[in-house]
């Protein structure tokens, strides 16, 4: 044998011996609200590209039109040997519980809900440890005494954010009143901005002056209708403080965008496992949003009283309810 194809000879035995390895070709799925919702999915797009930028490599993405897309999406791309397959909403999670054991040596990645495969990682939020400190900034800035709540999709998930909040305003003020409404009970929830700003217009009139959105796209109804009004509103997930620059009072930033980009890192250099990962105040996960389209609006007693309930929250001196905790008692 000529001496030159020994050391190719003995690459291709140790790639034969070391067993499969995980081709990185990354995938982002999208719900079918799409990366321009402004809210969560461009989170998730931002996370991508932050590590694209940053690897210098690419990913392919994808948006269905309707859930029938879910599964085939993933077969489709599971594949085609994509991996790892991140899929972004917990609409996904029924879908992936019966895909994932075809393709056992595909990492898939879920954000916003567990599915337990051995080849799933799940990405969950502690919404309500967000929640509970845009609540106190409402209840620290009405001048009314009334604050509102809009939702999406009526989901134990968006009552999680919803209680959070409560618990937060009552945390400044007991006696608040707070108004609550969801978008709808099907997934055109999240996109209904118009009955959403409805809605907050009803809360508008009843006399809240500060009125929070956990709906998706739908919630930049909310936010528009809170613009006009010359009120406040919350932006959710992403920080939509620069929407309405003077009118969005905060939001409850919901890092769906590191999530990702940590996925996409982990998966690229070889740490990825499975399992769930719960994101919250202690690991970055939530927060409120601060810069420089609201800081006018937060003063500095306001901050200095939220960033103290946010360090005992951390410190479990302040314990917030989750609302997955008693939805079943």
């Amino acid at each position: 044998m000529p001496r030159s194809l020994v050391p190719a000879l003995m690459i291709l035995v140790l790639a034969l011996c070391s067993g499969p390895a995980f081709a990185f070709k990354p995938a982002l799925l999208y719900d079918q609200v799409g990366k321009s919702d402004r809210s969560f999915n461009e989170a998730a797009y931002r996370g991508a590209e932050k590590f694209s930028k940053e690897s210098g490599l690419p990913y392919q993405e994808f948006t269905p039109t309707n859930e029938s897309q879910y599964a085939q999406a993933m077969q489709r791309f599971a594949a085609r040997g994509y991996d790892p397959i991140i899929v972004v909403g917990f609409s996904y999670a029924s879908v992936l519980e019966q895909i994932a054991p075809q393709f056992p040596d595909t990492r898939f990645v879920i954000v916003d809900m567990a599915v337990d495969r051995p080849n799933v990682e799940s990405v969950v939020f502690k919404e309500h440890e967000g929640s509970f400190l845009v609540g106190m900034i409402a209840a620290m800035k009405t001048k009314t005494g009334k604050i509102g709540f809009v939702g999406g999709m009526d989901i134990p998930l968006i009552r999680k954010f919803a209680l959070g909040y409560k618990e937060g305003a009552r945390y400044v003020n007991k006696g608040i009143t707070i108004f609550e409404n969801m978008t709808g009970d099907t997934p055109a929830a999240w996109g209904d901005p118009i009955k959403a700003g409805e809605l907050a217009r009803s809360q508008f009139d009843r006399g809240a002056d500060v009125v929070y959105q956990a709906a998706g796209s739908s919630g930049l109804g909310v936010l528009q209708a809170a613009a006009d009004l010359h009120k406040f509103s919350i932006g959710t997930d992403a920080n939509q403080n620069y929407l309405h620059p003077g009118s969005v009072l905060t939001s409850m930033v919901k890092r769906v965008d590191l999530a990702v980009f940590e996925a996409l890192r982990d998966a690229e250099a070889g740490t990825w496992k499975p399992g769930v990962r719960l994101l919250g105040l202690a690991e970055g996960g939530v927060d409120y949003s601060l810069d420089r389209y609201n800081e006018a609006l937060i003063t500095p007693a306001m901050r200095a009283r939220v960033d103290k309930a946010k360090a005992d929250i951390i410190s479990d001196k302040i314990v917030v309810t989750n609302y997955f905790d008693i939805m079943d008692r």
